[in-house]
């Protein structure tokens, strides 16, 4: 299953939320009025929308997650991929590589996923 769609102002907020859950509604109201800006309004707004797409839950006033943020930042990269790209992580790779400096760690890093996933996919 692939995770609701997550607004940047909502993604804003669930990096809080993920930080600091399982939190207290007005808890967690003053923290986005502290690092966001928002009115404790705004805050209980975002909660309900949110909790209606199943991507938090509100349960006798604690916060907490119900998508991680691995899952959100996951279907971001298919959605840019499959929008932007035609479907196809090399064009996606070929592209991010021409306009970012990688350091040899990271390309390190690259290869061993790359290896992992040759490993625990043999017939793909």
């Amino acid at each position: 299953m692939s995770a609701p769609k997550i607004f940047e102002s909502e993604y804003r907020f669930c990096l809080l939320l993920w930080d600091h859950e399982p939190i207290k509604s007005r808890d967690l109201a003053k923290l986005c009025a502290e690092r966001l800006g928002w009115k404790v309004t705004t805050t209980y707004t975002v909660i309900k929308r949110l909790s209606e797409r199943g991507v938090i839950k509100n349960e006798n006033t604690i916060v907490s997650s119900l998508v991680s943020k691995e899952q959100v930042q996951a279907a971001e990269i298919e959605e840019l991929v499959e929008k932007r790209f035609e479907g196809s992580v090399p064009a996606f790779l070929t592209a991010f590589t021409k306009s970012q400096s990688l350091t040899d760690n990271e390309i390190q890093e690259m290869q061993q996923m790359i290896h992992r996933f040759r490993r625990e996919h043999p017939d793909d």
